[in-house]
């Protein structure tokens, strides 16, 4: 009997995962993966968080939130954070859900099977930042999707992944969104993500994203996007 019932659990376990992880591939099949869309696609967006929230659960990660009430109910918002782990926008993006938020992220994410498409299509941007015309492209875009509140713009300024923990330099350019559009920067300070992969599933994972700050349009930095820059930077940087 105990064994029957093993069985049918497994059985269970495996159509849930099955399931939603066919209808994600499915459905990535009807995404170009050249091109670029206009409107964020409420379909693909469930899909996201649906196969998100299925790979997170097995890594027993435990989410603490705090100042979230400091954020706008306004999609017009743009989420800027420090990065330290593959896993800062997946958490953030499903901290947030009711802003969908589409990130600037490297050329090379948009090559993962299944996700990277379904990221395309729930407007998630490439941006080059070797090439500045380009980069500008993508600024100017995200800005014009801030201002019809079709989603929220995501960003590490640090434009990397910091692999020592440290604060990197802020890349200006990415606040060029927020200023273009006159929309307010949500700065989170993100904590202790790096230690997923190595705790992961044996042991719990705390991690920590605290809204540290949100810079408005009229404020005494919104005369230029180094100054904003420098604010954000700061802001994640005190304890």
């Amino acid at each position: 009997m105990k064994t029957m019932l093993i069985i049918l659990m497994l059985i269970m376990l495996a159509v849930v995962l099955i399931i939603p992880v066919t209808a994600m591939w499915i459905s990535s099949l009807f995404v170009d993966p050249e091109k670029e869309y206009d409107t964020d696609s409420w379909i693909h967006r469930k899909l996201l968080y649906l196969g998100t929230a299925i790979m997170l659960a097995p890594l027993r990660v435990r989410i603490h939130v705090s100042g979230k009430e400091k954020v706008p109910r306004t999609k017009k918002v743009m989420f800027v954070y420090n990065h330290v782990s593959n896993f800062d926008p997946l958490i953030l993006y499903m901290i947030f859900k009711p802003w969908n938020i589409a990130f600037l992220s490297k050329k090379e994410n948009f090559d993962i099977p299944v996700f990277g498409r379904i990221a395309r299509r729930c407007c998630f941007m490439a941006i080059d930042r070797e090439d500045p015309r380009e980069a500008l492209k993508t600024i100017n875009r995200a800005a014009e999707f801030l201002k019809k509140s079709e989603v929220a713009i995501g960003a590490s300024p640090e434009g990397t992944r910091s692999k020592t923990g440290e604060l990197l330099p802020f890349h200006d350019g990415v606040f060029k969104v927020a200023k273009k559009a006159d929309v307010p920067v949500v700065v989170v300070r993100i904590r202790e993500t790096e230690k997923i992969r190595k705790q992961a599933p044996l042991h719990r994972s705390d991690v920590y994203y605290d809204i540290v700050d949100v810079i408005k349009p009229g404020d005494p930095e919104w005369k230029n996007v180094h100054m904003i820059s420098e604010r954000a930077r700061t802001s994640i940087l005190e304890k």
